[in-house]
């Protein structure tokens, strides 16, 4: 059997950190997690509360997550991270990484200080964490631009899409195309494509706003997704970039040989029946571009 004494050095022993934390938020013991590699000394929380040591909104979901585990009296697995934002008292200019835990929460059957408990198990799954988002990244990511991909792009056109049916939200769509790239991977190299292909995708990163995004659609077409703004805006912006696209890729120019962008623009209209419809009028709209002697902008409507 198994005394006190010795079930207390098991606890203590735990690899990571198991708290009883009782309804109110109420820090009631504290077990394991002594490794410092991976874990802060949490014996000084005893007796304290989650709002004595976290900023509002991080209490409130913890007190959320106790009261769920109570109500269901079923395991719960949380994913969270607390960052030197979270916690009060920790400076501004801490780390801005944050920390990842995974935590499986589960009701106890008895009563401290006549308040229900749960028992908070926190493991520390940062490390793998960055490896899932850097997994992903790769899957959603052009190799040779750094761009989203044509899986990104579908995911992302889908979710505009619904938001407009939802709330009216405009998104307009550019097709890129880049003129003359064949002739110029036929007498340069391939090398020499690339470098254009490259110099797009970096001037799309420099003219941006956080919310757009640029896309990788196949060879030399790029899609261009701009969410909350209206077509005529997208017009104007286009044209802004088909002359970033000129400056930029003049400088590449070898015995005069360089390569320009057609554009063309659409947006998610009322009679679309998903956005691959906006697609295909953009799509349209560059080939009319194309067609009108390249380097320019045409936009498209249903």
């Amino acid at each position: 059997m198994i005394n006190i004494e010795q079930m207390a050095l098991i606890l203590d022993a735990l690899p990571d950190p198991a708290l009883i934390l009782s309804k109110s938020g109420r820090y009631v013991a504290v077990f394991g997690g002594k490794d410092g590699r991976y874990y802060h000394d949490g014996s000084g929380l005893v007796g304290l509360y989650l709002a004595d040591v976290l900023n509002p909104d991080k209490t409130n979901y913890f007190l959320g997550i106790i009261e769920q585990a109570l109500a269901s009296r079923a395991l719960l697995i949380e994913e969270y991270e607390l960052s030197n934002k979270d916690v009060k008292g920790l400076p501004d200019e801490g780390p801005d990484q944050p920390i990842w835990f995974e935590g499986r929460i589960q009701a106890l059957d008895f009563l401290v200080n006549d308040e229900p408990v749960v028992l908070w198990v926190a493991s520390n799954i940062s490390q793998r964490h960055e490896l899932e988002l850097q997994l992903r990244q790769l899957s959603d990511t052009d190799q040779l631009t750094g761009l989203y991909n044509r899986r990104r792009l579908e995911r992302d056109l889908t979710v505009q899409f619904d938001t407009f049916q939802r709330h009216r939200t405009p998104t307009s769509i550019l097709i890129l195309d880049l003129d003359h790239l064949k002739s110029i991977n036929d007498q340069l190299g391939h090398h020499a494509g690339d470098k254009i292909i490259i110099a797009v995708a970096e001037t799309c990163r420099t003219q941006f706003r956080k919310t757009d995004s640029a896309y990788r659609f196949g060879g030399d077409e790029f899609v261009i997704a701009l969410p909350g703004v209206e077509q005529s805006q997208a017009v104007k912006f286009a044209e802004y970039l088909c002359d970033c696209f000129y400056s930029a890729l003049q400088q590449l120019a070898v015995n005069g040989l360089f390569a320009t962008v057609s554009i063309g623009v659409a947006s998610i209209e009322a009679l679309d029946t998903s956005y691959e419809d906006t697609l295909k009028r953009a799509d349209a709209a560059l080939y009319q571009a194309k067609r009108n002697g390249k380097n320019r902008v045409i936009s498209n409507t249903a």
